[in-house]
């Protein structure tokens, strides 16, 4: 099979490939695709597009990257990474998502399979009740202005002074779940309107809560697992994927119509509007980070109360505290967002849009509890075949500032996936496979069916290979709530 692209890609190694400046007028830089060859050659002509246009961008050092999980998104591909000089370089929402700090995390437990099998349809049931799914859904915490302004300055910790959590939790989230440099004065009063009431939900699309089983035969670096809490033995652990829901989708919507004023008050041409940007030292520049990190706080305060209502769900169904299930984070992670981050090149600012921070050991940014191990990765797969912890490495910090992928990548559309399968007929079938599924929406569930995504062993195996990340296990589903 032909690449979906005409233009030269380079061999650079067997997991590494590259498009040189020469195949697009304006590029600055060459575009590196992290991907075997057969992930290549199902990477869809918008990632060559897209990857090649982010390296267009004022100020972008070293490389436009894009990861094996990377598939067309709005501007930039979604796997995408890319980093700016802080000086002379730009900001685009279009590099970070509307879904602003959408991430992963990852509880574990004492429990195993034959603890949870004879009760699964009840736990499922449970907490498809304490964490609301769906477009617009509510959560039950009530906040005022005031709060929900604390939430964004403060986020995971707010919770936990709520008793929405445990102290210990934060030393597992990227950034303790608090970026510094939020201003909720920069967040408009209509984004504050279509978040204030959305704390501890799911959201819908791609996002999940799943309960998954991690046996003896998929663990892979039993060293670095049992530092991370995971043993084995069919143990049970739940992993959850969303974001900062209608929020964080206002706010960049607010500032991609600023940034599109400001590119031509700053000169700026981009390859597709979607790109819009602003220089990050200017005034609109530096109000849009202040307002990214106000969703990206109240994303980590998301997950958090998501935590405690999960916590709440196992401990209804079990008869036992959240404590004694030994209900510990594993970890928490961002995947669409963008930091200042040191490297070689001085400070830089990272855009990673559907691709993870994989910091490895010894990494100063990393607490103490993963300094021997590297930074956790969480990537989540369809909800049919599985996700993968892994752990970050030099070589990413290296290569690919400090980046690797986070899912296993769409390589159907939804549109295409709903007319393959009905919602239903899924659910069934998953059922009859062992796989307990709750949906809002039936169509919602046919858009998710695995085979609308690549094969994520194949996408993990690319970046296990590259050096860039490192296997530690793989984690089966057996139960599923889908927005």
């Amino acid at each position: 099979m032909k690449l979906h692209t005409d233009m030269r890609v380079n061999r650079v190694t067997d997991e590494i490939w590259e498009v040189p400046v020469s195949e697009k007028s304006g590029m600055l830089v060459p575009a590196r695709l992290y991907a075997t060859e057969a992930v290549l050659r199902s990477m869809d002509s918008g990632v060559f597009d897209q990857v090649t246009n982010v390296a267009c961008l004022p100020g972008i050092q070293r490389y436009a990257l894009c990861m094996p999980d990377g598939h067309w998104g709005y501007g930039f591909p979604i796997g995408g990474v890319a980093a700016f000089d802080v000086s002379h370089g730009v900001i685009s929402p279009g590099g970070i998502g509307f879904d602003i700090n959408c991430g992963m995390r990852l509880i574990r437990t004492d429990l195993t399979l034959d603890d949870v099998q004879p009760r699964l349809e009840r736990l499922m049931t449970e907490l498809f009740r304490r964490v609301p799914a769906g477009v617009g859904a509510a959560g039950f915490v009530r906040l005022n202005r005031r709060s929900f302004e604390e939430v964004m300055t403060d986020g995971a910790r707010w919770c936990i002074e709520q008793g929405y959590g445990w102290h210990q939790d934060l030393t597992k989230i990227e950034e303790r779940g608090c970026i510094g440099g939020a201003d909720p004065s920069k967040v408009t009063d209509h984004a504050v309107g279509r978040g204030i009431n959305q704390l501890g939900t799911l959201g819908s699309g791609n996002h999940y809560l799943e309960v998954q089983v991690v046996s003896n035969d998929r663990v892979f670096d039993p060293d670095a697992a049992a530092a991370l809490g995971i043993t084995g033995h069919d143990q049970i652990v739940v992993m959850v994927h969303c974001g900062s829901r209608g929020f964080g989708h206002q706010v960049a919507s607010d500032y991609l119509k600023v940034f599109e004023k400001a590119m031509r008050r700053y000169g700026i041409s981009v390859k597709d509007q979607q790109l819009a940007c602003a220089p990050f030292s200017s005034n609109e520049g530096q109000d849009y980070f202040a307002a990214m990190n106000c969703a990206a706080n109240t994303a980590f305060a998301n997950r958090q109360v998501i935590t405690h209502q999960i916590r709440e769900a196992f401990a209804a169904v079990f008869g036992q505290s959240a404590e004694e299930l030994g209900m510990e984070l594993v970890y928490d992670v961002a995947h669409n967002i963008a930091k200042v981050e040191r490297y070689v090149e001085g400070e830089l600012l990272v855009h990673r849009k559907g691709s993870t921070r994989a910091f490895g050991p010894g990494h100063p940014e990393l607490p103490e509890a993963f300094r021997q191990i590297g930074q956790p990765v969480i990537c989540g797969g369809s909800m049919e075949t599985g996700s993968y912890l892994l752990v970050g490495t030099d070589r990413a910090v290296q290569e690919t500032f400090g980046s690797t992928m986070h899912g296993s990548g769409r390589t159907m559309s939804r549109a295409q996936a709903k007319k393959s399968v009905r919602g239903e007929q899924l659910q069934q079938q998953m059922k009859q496979r062992g796989i307990v599924v709750k949906a809002v929406s039936m169509s919602g569930l046919a858009e998710e069916a695995g085979f609308a995504y690549k094969n994520i062993s194949e996408v993990v195996e690319t970046v296990d290979r590259a050096g860039i990340t490192k296997k530690v296990a793989e984690l089966r589903p057996i139960g599923n709530i889908k927005g």
